[in-house]
């Protein structure tokens, strides 16, 4: 199983105000940032985990199949240090992989005292997920003496309550047709054809103006569980404002040049 974030950029995070003078300097100031760290890359070396570039696409793969690709300590840091890195670079995309036959078998034993997600939380929290027909998710603290307080935070916003509590409460795995109808991944393939199904839907997710595709993801994620008028006032204004930008204006005036447009960023 494989899950698919689509990075920042280097875009700062965006305080949205009424004020729309404001929004567009900090959209600007965003934008500059963005330029100035789009020709740098730096790919360090980690122990737990592997950088592989291609093109705009950097895939990170967890490579302690040995331990079912569980999450300790450590573990955890480097996957926060590889997607930091990545974003200072101009990659378009990040694919999350995993060694072995398990994506990711939750904490790992030495850190904790049980186990309190099985991949779950990592799907769930990606902008968008391919799954193999094999895969299976389980929250299944619920199984045991624990609970899975923190994997619950993103699963509730993808799958809804009454089927979180499912998960929670049972501890049960479902399979890779259900988190499909539940909304938990975004494609279910045969298991041989997952690595050109991941490519393909990155492929799709990414083309455009990655700058706009940046200040759009943070303005969903900035309304998406705020009352439905906030939620207008912030797409309004950004959207409003990024009209300005020079991905917009190219955009615009390919359509009505009937030509291809010239993303430069």
């Amino acid at each position: 199983m494989k899950a698919l974030w689509t990075c920042h950029y280097g875009l700062a995070t965006l305080e949205f105000t009424t004020d729309s003078a404001r929004v567009l300097a900090e959209i600007a100031s965003a934008f500059h940032t963005a330029l100035e760290r789009h020709s740098v890359e730096v790919m360090g070396e980690y122990e737990h985990i592997l950088l592989k570039r291609e093109k705009g696409t950097v895939t990170i793969t967890m490579n302690r199949a040995s331990r079912r690709n569980s999450l300790a300590a450590d573990h955890l840091a480097e996957l926060l240090a590889a997607f930091r890195e990545t974003g200072k670079t101009d990659a378009s995309g990040i694919v999350l992989a995993a060694a072995g036959p398990v994506f990711c078998a939750g904490h790992d034993f030495g850190d904790v005292a049980a186990r309190d997600l099985a991949g779950c939380q990592l799907v769930a929290s990606c902008d968008l997920a391919v799954a193999g027909r094999s895969a299976g998710f389980a929250l299944p603290g619920g199984k045991g003496g624990w609970f899975c307080h923190t994997p619950a935070v993103p699963v509730a916003r993808t799958v809804g309550r009454k089927r979180l509590m499912e998960l929670a409460l049972t501890g049960d795995v479902i399979d890779a047709a259900t988190a499909l109808d539940w909304g938990l991944v975004n494609r279910v393939v045969p298991d041989d054809e997952l690595d050109d199904a991941v490519a393909e839907l990155l492929g799709r997710a990414t083309q455009g103006s990655r700058a706009s595709k940046a200040l759009g993801k943070q303005t969903l994620y900035a309304q998406l569980d705020r009352p439905e008028t906030d939620a207008y006032t912030i797409a309004l204004e950004v959207m409003a404002a990024a009209s300005q930008t020079p991905a917009a204006r190219e955009g615009m005036a390919a359509f009505l040049q009937k030509r291809k447009p010239d993303w430069r960023d």
